[in-house]
């Protein structure tokens, strides 16, 4: 029996394989191998996909996943959690459950509803039982613009929106702050808006629990091949939390990762290509 020290830091995902290896399961083990952690998984549903679209998701059963958790955390606790593709409402609730019950660190929610290509990854229960059961487990929420303006709009039926009425569309990076703000209503600790969509250089706005607001700019990479790039930056910051950075730091961290790997483009596919998840790696050597 091995009772000595672990050498190295661990982290799980939660999420929807990709069986075309760029997003979901996959992206998220290589982003956290690449990081130095030792990546373990539990798998909430499998897709048929590539980098062209989505053709089929198929569901695991909520009690095969509550299987999975405890068969993580019974053995190789995580340092960090990340938890992305949750398409039923019953598998976020026994995500939920189980995060709660062994009082798991370090958590990091991807609100991922839709995939790169525009395929719908999540039905409208699922999304409001992520955020009712996985919002508070979380330090740290991260979506998009477009997965921001939903989670906004149910912060103003619920009446925690601040006053703010959702826009039609978030592009400026005031309204991204009023959208922090509304998800943080919602439970959420601390939020990450991505601003991968904006014009000129990248803006994300990352709104602390505290309430303190940090603004983290930079290049925009010019490529078409983009699939997966909210799974390896919401992994990617879940691996360096687990590794003792602090959020300003680890967001930084995992940003800087993912723009090497949006750099190092390997030009797969024949529409939206995966990035190169293993660049620093080829870069050392």
């Amino acid at each position: 029996m091995n009772q000595g020290k672990a050498l190295i830091k661990s982290a799980v995902t939660i999420a929807g394989s990709d069986s075309s290896g760029g997003a979901g399961i996959q992206a998220d083990i290589k982003t956290m191998m690449a990081q130095g952690v030792y990546a373990q998984s539990v798998i909430t549903a499998l897709t048929a996909q590539n980098t062209q679209g989505v053709t089929d998701v198929l569901d695991v059963a909520p009690d095969f996943v509550r299987e999975q958790l405890d068969a993580v955390f019974a053995d190789i606790r995580p340092d960090a959690v990340k938890v992305g593709m949750v398409s039923d409402a019953g598998v976020a609730r026994v995500i939920g459950q189980g995060l709660r019950k062994y009082g798991a660190e370090r958590v990091v929610v991807d609100p991922v509803m839709v995939a790169t290509s525009g395929a719908a990854l999540s039905s409208d229960a699922s999304v409001l039982a992520v955020v009712d059961e996985l919002f508070g487990c979380a330090c740290l929420v991260t979506p998009n613009l477009a997965e921001a303006r939903v989670l906004w709009d149910i912060a103003c039926e619920r009446g925690v929106s601040g006053g703010h009425r959702c826009p039609s569309e978030i592009s400026t990076p005031a309204q991204m702050l009023q959208a922090a703000r509304a998800i943080q209503g919602l439970g959420a600790s601390s939020v990450l808006v991505k601003g991968g969509h904006l014009t000129g250089d990248a803006l994300d706005i990352l709104l602390m629990s505290d309430g303190g607001v940090v603004e983290l700019r930079s290049w925009r990479v010019e490529t078409n091949n983009t699939h997966g790039t909210g799974c390896t930056l919401s992994s990617a910051i879940a691996s360096q939390l687990a590794l003792g950075r602090d959020l300003v730091d680890a967001v930084r961290a995992a940003k800087d990762y993912l723009t090497g790997a949006l750099e190092h483009d390997p030009c797969l596919g024949k529409g939206s290509g995966p990035l190169n998840h293993a660049w620093a790696l080829q870069v050392r050597i």
